[in-house]
Order: C-alpha cells, then structure tokens, then sequence
C-alpha cells in the first residue's frame, strides 16, 4: 500500500495521546470527595469504575480516527480485478489415451467435469472458446459469454487416436488472436494480451506438423500465456482388442512437456493425478485468470470504516449511559 498524502499519516499521533488522557481522567483522583453511608452504593460506584464498558465508545472512537487519517493520506493499493476484455481459449488433449480409467470414471469424463467447474468460476464477462485435438485440431466453440454453448460442446468431446499438441497451440493461439481484434483490443508493447490458453493433455505428442514448443512459441510471440494440466498417472493404460487378443498399452502423461510450454509462455503447470485434483485445479484456474494487478485509490474504504465505527461508537456511548443510569 502506497499513500499519495503522507503527512496526513502524522494525524494518527491524536490516537495515543487521546488514550493517554483517558486513562490519566480515568484512574485520576476525584477532585470532590462524596461520602457514602450506604456500603452498598459504594460498591456499586466502584464496581463501575472498574468495569471496561465504558471503554467501548472510546474503543469504536479511537477505530474511526484511524480510517480517517488513512483516508486523509489518500492510500493506494493493488488490486486484482479481471479484464473486461479477457479471452480464455480450452484446449483439450482427445487423444486415445483418454479412454484410460486410472482418473476415474476416464480421463476424459474427469477432463470434461473440471472444464465445467472452470466454466461456473470464470468471470461472466470472459469470452471462452474450446479447442480439442487428437491427430489434427478442432475448434468446437469460438470464443463466447454463453456458458449454455460451451457446456454443449463439451458434450462432443470422444476420445479418437493420437496427440498434435504444437497444431493444437497453434489453433487455440489464433482463436485468441481473432477473438480479441473483433474487440478493439491492441497489444501494448512490453504487455501480454487479455488472453490465456489452458491445455490439457495426458501424453506426449505423436502427430502433426508443429512441435509443442513451436506451438508455445507462437504463444509467447503473441503475448498469450499457457496454462498446462497434465493429466494422468505414470501407471496409467488403455485396453485395446478382445479376449485372446486384447492388449495393455501404457500411456503415462508427459510432464515435462506441459512444464516447458508454461514456463516459455509465462503461465503455470500443474500436475492432475485424479479427477479431484483436476476439479481443484480448474477451479483455480476459473477463479484467478485473466485478471491483472491495478493501482487504485481506497480511501473511500477507510472513509466509510471511519463514518461505520463513529455510528458504533454514539451507539456504544448511548448504551453504556442506559447501562450505568
């Protein structure tokens, strides 16, 4: 926190020698001496004395002087607050190996599940485009604000045969791109788009032109950051065949690919070993992408913290008097 007027600060110093003075008129002798011939009277006056209630309104008092001169300085802070303009593009592995059940129900059915939590966090205003991809990508759904599309489109999702992860980048890039220029919306030199790709894949590519890292790239060239989820267990396999003739393939998820698109983009990889941790993931994801750092004035909010506790404190005042009346 930043303050555009810090000498306002200086007006704190009323707090302590307010305190001060209370406890000097509060434990002071009496300057008029009252006697008492009724021990019970006594004791109940110095009971009073005693007790903390009075301390209450000083207490809402001292709380509403202290929003007030941090009101008066003017503070800043930043906050994070999402872009008006933001894209967000899924980008999902439907490769064979999502038939795999070592995440339960499938891989994919778990994928599908999380893709749908992110769906219910992510700000309204954000536009969502999904992109799957096996041997080559498929844009299923342009960027859009209806939530009742996407959720349709994920219901298309099957798991087909093989993984162009670098062709997938390399779609999801430009459905970013195109979304955002119908918007107005320019890149500023030094900045990253309004835009991120989340993909998720569960093994390591085996098809199409473009290399994963020349899919990335391209992100970072654009100024896109990509979110990597791998997902799956290194114990993880599919069953293909039947009876005499079936047979177990191992199909482990490629980590160190998914870490290297995020960190050459500038995003973050994480590591999904079940659906619930696919779920946990995605709803983070829902809930902190695609927001960026502003410096905003907040003295509104010490000024109306010091009007709250100065109502505290008259109301504390009047309960205190019916209390020792």
């Amino acid at each position: 926190m930043s303050f555009a007027s810090p000498l306002f600060l200086l007006t704190l110093l009323i707090v302590p020698a307010l305190i001060l003075l209370a406890i000097f008129f509060r434990r002071g002798p009496s300057h008029y001496p009252i006697s008492f011939t009724n021990l019970d009277v006594l004791a109940g006056v110095s009971e009073r004395r005693r007790s903390w209630r009075p301390w209450i309104p000083l207490l809402f008092l001292l709380l509403a002087l202290v929003c007030a001169s941090v009101a008066l300085a003017k503070p800043r802070a930043n906050l994070s607050v999402p872009d008006q303009n933001a894209t967000v593009v899924l980008l999902v592995d439907v490769s064979g190996s999502m038939r795999a059940n070592d995440v339960e129900p499938t891989r994919l059915d778990a994928a599908v599940a999380a893709m749908r939590i992110f769906l219910q966090k992510l700000p309204k205003q954000f536009k969502v485009g999904l992109v799957a991809f096996s041997n080559e990508p498929e844009p299923l759904s342009s960027p859009t604000r209806d939530r009742e599309q996407l959720s349709e489109a994920l219901n298309y999702l099957q798991p087909q045969s093989g993984t162009a992860i670098g062709d997938g980048l390399a779609t999801a890039v430009q459905m970013v791109k195109t979304s955002l220029s119908k918007a107005h919306v320019v890149r500023k030199p030094g900045e990253d788009l309004p835009g991120a790709i989340v993909l998720l894949s569960d093994g390591a590519q085996n098809r199409g032109k473009l290399q994963p890292l020349q899919g990335a790239a391209l992100a970072k060239k654009a100024g896109i950051r990509v979110y990597t989820i791998a997902l799956g267990t290194p114990g993880g396999e599919v069953t293909f065949g039947f009876g005499l003739y079936q047979n177990r393939i191992p199909v482990p998820p490629d980590p160190p690919t998914m870490s290297a698109i995020a960190a050459a983009t500038g995003g973050k990889t994480f590591d999904a070993r079940t659906a619930k941790s696919a779920s946990h993931i995605y709803r983070t994801l829902g809930s902190s992408i695609g927001h960026e750092e502003r410096n905003r004035e907040i003295a509104s909010w010490f000024a109306a913290g010091a009007a709250g506790f100065l109502v505290a404190a008259i109301g504390a005042s009047l309960f205190v008097d019916s209390r020792l009346s």
